[in-house]
């Protein structure tokens, strides 16, 4: 039962954590204008991944998406690449997880091939979330260089100096998201080790060695191993041939049969 909770919470939480990397990467927010200096302003300017967008104190609104690819920064473009790759691996796991879940039988599966899907969900949500947060990093990275070169040029008294820019809302989107999908794929890990079957333990068998069963007779003679060629018989009184008792066993003469 736990291990089906456990599978159930990773897909849950692994599917918000998805959920959020798509919305993040689609929002424009990633970077808004910083209005600490001049809180009132006429035009609100905020960039996201594939476009820009400027907002007027009436209302309006007016979006531009990046025209060049070849134009944009190369860390720019490493965060475009990283949460496409996170969302691909993102929607791929959430498909492998739906056939792997335990509660949900298909055919003849048997649970070794459910515990081997549920580690492989697992794995791509862990890579998926760590894709998200990289990339959100990256471009917070981005955001506080550039932030403190125009606070630095601002105040060597550069006039024509660029707008600053802070974080958006999109950044903490997509970091919550990254680590839900983190979270995600270890639950899924760990469900994991619930549905490998027990190994079978085989009882130990012990073998006889076969051979010859050695007898020893109480007597006043020394009686053979049973290994000795057998003497021959000598025609006479006192040596017939000795004859097998009734368990099997050969008798020899004692002396008093040569009496």
């Amino acid at each position: 039962m736990s291990t089906t909770i456990c599978q159930v919470m990773g897909f849950l939480v692994s599917s918000l954590g998805v959920a959020g990397c798509i919305v993040s990467t689609a929002m424009d927010s990633w970077s808004t204008q910083d209005l600490y200096d001049n809180p009132v302003t006429a035009v609100f300017q905020y960039r996201g991944l594939w476009r820009s967008c400027v907002r007027q104190s009436s209302g309006f609104t007016e979006c531009r998406p990046y025209f060049t690819i070849l134009g944009l920064p190369a860390m720019f473009q490493a965060v475009r690449a990283l949460m496409i790759v996170g969302i691909v691996l993102g929607i791929l796991g959430l498909l492998v997880c739906i056939f792997a879940l335990k509660c949900i039988r298909i055919g003849s599966m048997e649970d070794s091939a459910k515990a081997n899907m549920t580690l492989t969900s697992g794995i791509m949500f862990i890579v998926a979330g760590l894709c998200a947060i990289t990339g959100v990093s990256v471009f917070a990275n981005m955001l506080v260089t550039n932030f403190w070169m125009s606070t630095a040029n601002m105040y060597q008294g550069m006039q024509n100096v660029q707008n600053r820019y802070t974080f958006g809302s999109a950044l903490f989107v997509g970091w919550v998201a990254g680590g839900l999908a983190l979270v995600g794929g270890i639950l899924m890990c760990l469900a994991c080790r619930g549905l490998i079957p027990e190994e079978s333990r085989y009882k130990a068998v012990s073998y006889n060695a076969s051979g010859r069963n050695i007898s020893y007779r109480t007597g006043p003679y020394k009686v053979g191993s049973g290994y000795e060629p057998e003497t021959k018989t000598r025609k006479g009184a006192g040596y017939e041939e000795a004859a097998r008792s009734e368990d099997g066993r050969r008798s020899y003469p004692s002396k008093y049969d040569y009496v």
